[in-house]
């Protein structure tokens, strides 16, 4: 089994996209939060401040302002700021997080049929613990994927309702990452 599977206890992920969001999501319900904003000068607080409220942290590594989203930059992330994970589109850096003992989720867009071919092999090669699929609004495509690949999905992008959340997670997602405050 894939050790994400086992840190969520909340399907609904609080994906903080502003700095000045992050105390809803820390008094909100969910368990884990995609931070999806920081720089080189806070990403270190901003990271202590959700594993203090006892929640699981994923940074996406192409949102850090100040910190390259290249190996070095992970390697930065991994010794100094120590997360439970990231979030990358790039293959290389899941890999990369994988050897620094991070766990990694490789977000794939999927905006045609090419692109889910695309990504299936592109998480094959790059072996993350879990696929976070953009738009998160797309069931049937959602349910599809979970018979192209083991591993577990998360839906997220555009998801604005509780309604799309249930949606998602009956096609087989593991969990759905929302923006949207009164969600999480």
């Amino acid at each position: 089994m894939y050790p994400i599977v086992d840190l969520v206890d909340h399907q609904t992920i609080a994906a903080v996209q502003k700095e000045s969001d992050l105390d809803a999501a820390l008094q909100g319900k969910v368990n884990v939060i995609f931070l999806l904003t920081g720089s080189l000068l806070n990403i270190h607080e901003l990271t202590e401040r959700v594993t203090q409220a006892g929640k699981h942290v994923f940074l996406h590594m192409e949102f850090i302002e100040g910190i390259a989203a290249d190996k070095g930059g992970l390697a930065y992330i991994a010794k100094h700021v120590r997360p439970t994970g990231i979030i990358s589109t790039k293959s290389m850096l899941i890999k990369a997080a994988k050897d620094h003992g991070l766990l990694a989720i490789q977000r794939i867009f999927l905006i045609d049929r090419n692109a889910v071919v695309r990504g299936i092999k592109a998480v094959e090669q790059s072996s993350p613990d879990a696929i976070e699929v953009m738009p998160g609004i797309m069931p049937r495509i959602i349910r599809e994927m979970t018979t192209m690949t083991p591993l577990p999905i998360i839906a997220g992008g555009l998801v604005g309702n509780q309604q799309e959340i249930d949606e998602g997670l009956r096609a087989g997602a593991l969990a759905v990452s929302v923006g949207a405050h009164e969600l999480w």
